[in-house]
């Protein structure tokens, strides 16, 4: 089976054109560029009949087929326009090559990472895709890098922006689309056609398949050759960050607020290196010892223990301590990591000390405890096309408050041969590393090339003209290709203008699905109607409301303030503000425990929504957090409001807009504000379009609309909600619900609820079922 594309820098790539209609006024041009060896080329054209967008790149196919047996092929896999295509070869550089699979991408496509992943060609990231209505139709790739994978990503959502876009131009589309049926995935392959016309671009990133495995091996640290392949949060800082030292142009800072509290004390080492956050990330989380010895003074030598999950894995190691300190015995550590990608491309990787049943305390070594220590990675926009790639790394550590101050105030020299030192600077060693190789920043890179005609174009009515089509999930799946075998025939950077225009393509198919409104965020209500009294009191629910701020166990609902959200200008700038007084009231939440993940809960008789006292509210929005645990739990929120939802509002769109509609624009800001300080990592302060993130199912009837958020269904999200449950009882929690405005008639946005949660006790919660 098969998982979402990637462009892969390995032999993969991309392609995109501009809104149907645009023509490109420059003449065409072709160039090529050779990268490493292997042409790196994008080829483009226009026709008159209308533009498309292509992604397309080398994967790897992942699956098993119908005797049980895995299997792991090169394909390579082509996205044109909500269409998919599989190949054994590259079209591009062998014509006439036809498909070995093709389907058409739903809108109820859901793309997973399930992060790394060993496969007979060495590590590799792998995605999973499913159908969210039938999970039962899914499928997997992988890439080498997990760039390439977020890649892929982007190239899925970029897809279902254009069914949406389809979907919203009258019924004849709607009807045409619903022709193109789902078929059984393990049935045979269907005849092919060809359907691609009018590519306005296709941008190709990385090499062929050779170095895709080349790549995939490097990641397992086996390898003896060398392959070199910010925002601020939307939650107001809790920390107060000073820097207090420079040290080979990388900023050391304290925590003012943790240095006051008599406990350990939160530095962070803060620097730009001339590569992008996906090849930090590489570099990061290789284990090579011979790479490692180039920038890590502490960690060089490390070896994997143990894989948990794609996101989660153990590993030890060894130093000398004579490099640091007078101590003769040597030390050795164990200690766990666990990363994920945030929707904005930055990666978190959480480092803590750990045991592990395989590696026992060892003879002649002192087994030590590395500080918990968190990584973050993320892209800085550059000014110009003609400025590399660059990012911003921060690691932040806890250390004991001793040494530091003698440092920070009288220079002394002893703390710069402690354990926290050396972990402070490897954020210096990796700048220097990274800028002594500058192949390891350029091997990521893309190139555009414009061509007067395209390799791949054809007849638009060999494909209009089909009586349907199939589900992309049977294009990716190769459970009845068993006369295959295995058999596998054998760029610089993409420019700002190529960016702007991909951003401006993305917003411009969103912005399409809906009608203009003639509405800002003070008429979201309807006006002319009395608001009703909302009092808490009338709605109970199993959770109780906070009697003051030191109250444990409990809700409160605080105003929008400690979060940022996009102002007027915000198409224009990029400037967001602080939130305002919440538009819906939080009247109850309800917290319960439940055998298997419980949805409807609006239904049932014990919800506020079947309460006489709810039925009588002009609207409830509510939003039912299914939580993954042993039991499940389900945190059920009830949003008030006091008037009618005007329906031409941004509201009342998503209120009765379409599933697809919702996902792209529900929104959620988290912040611990209280609480152990790796959580508020691990959580972070970056609002999250859930709808792409997790499964969101919905129910509108009668007087509310509720969503049901499965937390469970991403790999990454139980892995944080994991780390979250382990400190539920000391932690305070708010959470602010958005409604995303892409257009500048929507801007600025408004908090449509909030909800603090004060140190939940698990125990607490009431059997649903009972």
């Amino acid at each position: 089976m098969a998982s979402s594309p990637a462009l892969n820098k390995v032999g993969g790539e991309a392609s995109v054109a501009p809104d149907s209609g645009s023509e490109e006024k420059s003449p065409p041009a072709k160039n090529s560029v050779k990268q490493n060896g292997y042409d790196t080329t994008i080829r483009s054209h226009s026709s008159g009949s209308g533009d498309r967008f292509e992604y397309s790149g080398w994967v790897f196919h992942l699956g098993v087929n119908k005797i049980g047996r895995e299997y792991c092929n090169f394909r390579f896999l082509s996205i044109r326009g909500k269409y998919l295509e599989m190949y054994k070869r590259d079209p591009h550089e062998n014509p006439g090559t036809k498909p070995i699979r093709r389907g058409v991408i739903g809108h109820t496509l859901m793309v997973e990472e399930l992060g790394r992943r060993k496969v007979i060609h060495g590590d590799v990231y792998a995605l999973r895709f499913y159908n969210r209505l039938d999970e039962e139709k899914k499928g997997e790739i992988a890439c080498a890098t997990a760039g390439d994978a977020r890649k892929w990503m982007e190239a899925f959502d970029h897809a279902k922006q254009v069914v949406e876009y389809e979907l919203t131009r009258g019924s004849s589309v709607r009807n045409k689309l619903s022709m193109e049926d789902e078929i059984d995935l393990e049935g045979h392959r269907p005849r092919v056609r060809h359907y691609a016309h009018g590519l306005k671009k296709l941008i190709r990133i990385g090499q062929g398949p050779e170095m895709l495995v080349r790549k995939a091996s490097s990641l397992s640290g086996n390898s003896m050759e060398t392959y070199y392949d910010a925002d601020g949060g939307d939650a107001v800082e809790a920390h107060e960050w000073r820097c207090v030292r420079t040290v080979n142009g990388v900023r050391i800072f304290e925590d003012v607020a943790s240095s006051t509290n008599g406990k350990g004390i939160l530095v962070k080492a803060v620097g730009v290196v001339d590569a992008s956050a996906d090849a930090v990330f590489e570099i990061v989380l290789n284990t090579d010892r011979q790479r490692r010895y180039e920038w890590d003074t502490l960690t060089g030598d490390l070896e994997l223990v143990d894989s948990i999950n794609g996101h989660y894995d153990v590993v030890y190691g060894t130093f000398d301590p004579r490099y640091l300190t007078w101590w003769q015995s040597k030390r050795d550590f164990v200690f766990s990591r666990q990363w994920f990608r945030g929707q904005d491309g930055t990666y978190t990787i959480l480092q803590c000390p750990s045991i592990h049943k395989n590696r026992p305390p060892r003879s002649g070594y002192e087994r030590t405890k590395i500080n918990p220590s968190t990584w973050e990675i993320s892209d800085l926009s550059t000014s110009s096309s003609a400025n590399g790639a660059r990012c911003l790394i921060t690691q932040t550590l806890e250390i004991n408050p001793k040494g530091w101050f003698k440092w920070r105030n009288k220079h002394c020299p002893k703390f710069e041969r402690t354990v926290p030192y050396a972990l402070l600077s490897q954020v210096s060693g990796l700048k220097e590393y990274i800028g002594a190789n500058p192949a390891l920043a350029s091997v990521f890179s893309t190139t555009i090339v414009h061509s007067k005609s395209s390799d791949l174009s054809g007849s638009n009515s060999e494909f209009e003209g089909a009586e349907g089509a199939d589900e992309f999930y049977d294009a990716t799946d190769d459970s009845s290709s068993d006369d295959e075998g295995n058999e596998n025939d054998n760029k610089d950077e993409v420019n700002k203008d190529m960016k702007t225009k991909l951003r401006n393509i993305s917003w411009a198919i969103a912005g399409l699905s809906a009608k203009r409104a003639s509405v800002q965020e003070s008429s979201v209500l309807d006006t002319l109607v009395p608001p009703i009294n909302l009092d808490s009191d009338e709605f109970p629910g199993t959770m109780r409301r906070a009697k003051d701020e030191l109250d444990k166990n409990c809700w409160s609902s605080p105003d929008g303030s400690g979060f940022m959200i996009r102002g007027k200008t915000y198409l224009k700038d990029g400037m967001k503000v602080k939130g305002g007084e919440p538009l819906l009231k939080l009247v109850a939440v309800d917290w319960f425990k439940v055998e298997n993940c419980a949805s409807k809960v609006a239904l049932h008789p014990k919800s506020l929504a079947q309460s006489a006292a709810g039925k009588k509210l002009p609207f409830i929005f509510i939003i039912n957090l299914e939580v993954p645990a042993r039991p499940n739990y389900s945190l059920v929120l009830y949003y008030a409001a006091d008037r009618p939802v005007i329906k031409s509002s941004l509201l009342g769109k998503f209120i009765d807009g379409t599933d697809m509609y919702r996902d792209s624009r529900f929104k959620l800001i988290p912040s611990i504000t209280e609480g152990y300080w790796m959580v508020k990592r691990a959580v972070g302060t970056k609002a999250c379009i859930l709808g792409k993130a997790v499964t969101c199912n919905y129910l509108r009837q009668d007087n509310f609309l509720e969503i049901d958020v499965d937390i469970g269904s991403s790999s990454v999200a139980r892995g944080v909600i994991s780390l979250v449950l382990g400190y539920v009882t000391s932690i305070v929690v708010d959470l602010a619900i958005v409604i995303e405005a892409k257009e500048e008639v929507e801007l600025p946005e408004f908090i449509l609820g909030t909800v603090r949660l004060n140190r939940v006790q698990l125990d607490t919660a009431v059997d649903l079922d009972q």
